[in-house]
């Protein structure tokens, strides 16, 4: 199921895990997750040491989040991409996003084996505005 269409990832997502959401309001990891809350998406940030980021409570790993995250949005170094994609897996998140500039042959390759949408290399933001979706 890899290379999913993002418009159809994003129509059918609402709860959003969002690996390495940043606390720096400056930075694109924290706008664009931000943006998708405005539309309505329910962010779940995933930090390492931060306790709570766009108001909502941050937990370090996928694993320790309470609800299950339709999509998993990864602003994260390519090198880790694979790891959060088995982590995604494991959760039961039915999509993984790279965020744009960001791509992971292995990830997709786990994408594709556990049979799951799978989308690398594209904005998040950009797809959710291009197509005006919202929740």
């Amino acid at each position: 199921m890899a290379h999913a269409d993002p418009k159809t990832v994003l129509e059918s997502a609402s709860v959003v895990a969002v690996v390495g959401l940043s606390t720096k309001p400056y930075k694109a990891a924290h706008q664009i997750p931000a943006d998708l809350q405005r539309r309505g998406f329910e962010i779940l940030p995933v930090h390492p040491t931060a306790d709570e980021i766009l108001g909502v409570p941050a937990v370090p790993l996928l694993a320790d989040l309470e609800a299950q995250p339709d999509l998993v949005v990864v602003f994260r170094p390519p090198s880790e991409a694979a790891e959060v994609t088995r982590q995604a897996i494991q959760v039961g998140a039915e999509a993984v996003w790279l965020q744009l500039g960001i791509t992971s042959d292995e990830a997709e390759a786990l994408a594709d084996e556990a049979d799951i949408d799978f989308v690398q290399d594209h904005c998040s933001m950009v797809e959710a505005r291009r197509y005006g979706i919202t929740k």
